[in-house]
């Protein structure tokens, strides 16, 4: 999808928004909130994990946390959220096979990359329909930090380089600079229009 079609999304999106009801956009807003607030537990459980890692062990005891334990705490997030709500990480550019997306997240991912290389200003989430019942809440993530890319910027750690092939021989998620998007989370939300 090209800037243009992906601009055109966004401004028919935003024509279509203003047709709902005031009920809808209740709702629209209840499923927001939903989705912000279990991105932001997911981030948060992950991040503070991933720092007393790389605090009490350095980059291989973070990768350790990563292959080990990221998917597993994701699973716990999962169970902390409310019913017919769940979290995942994905990205075009993956490191674990978990953190595949759908073609129909792949598209999603693609249009904020495109935003992204037209140094258009990524939105905070995108929310996309789909049925009636069933939302999906992506929050872009952005490499914002530098010790994101000891592991996912250009690696010059061969012994690290060595134990990410070993443990993830199709891994492609390297090669970021400060700025990039990385992948999204995504929280698919399953709930009736009240």
């Amino acid at each position: 999808m090209n800037i243009f079609q992906t601009l055109s999304l966004v401004t028919l999106s935003s024509s279509i928004l203003l047709a709902v009801s005031p009920k809808e956009i209740d709702n629209l807003e209840s499923i927001v909130k939903i989705g912000n607030e279990s991105s932001i537990l997911l981030i948060k459980t992950l991040g503070q994990n991933m720092k007393k890692s790389m605090k009490s062990g350095g980059v291989l005891h973070a990768l350790d946390f990563c292959s080990n334990q990221a998917y597993t705490l994701t699973q716990e997030v999962n169970k902390k959220l409310p019913r017919g709500v769940s979290v995942k990480r994905v990205s075009v550019k993956y490191r674990s096979q978990q953190n595949i997306p759908s073609q129909k997240e792949r598209t999603i991912l693609e249009s904020l990359q495109s935003l992204k290389v037209s140094n258009v200003i990524l939105p905070n989430y995108v929310l996309q329909k789909i049925d009636k019942n069933t939302y999906k809440y992506y929050k872009p993530l952005i490499i914002n930090k530098i010790a994101c890319l000891k592991c996912h910027g250009d690696i010059k750690n061969i012994e690290l380089k060595h134990e990410i092939a070993k443990r993830y021989p199709l891994d492609s998620a390297t090669g970021y600079k400060i700025g990039d998007l990385r992948g999204a989370i995504i929280v698919t939300i399953e709930k009736s229009i009240k």
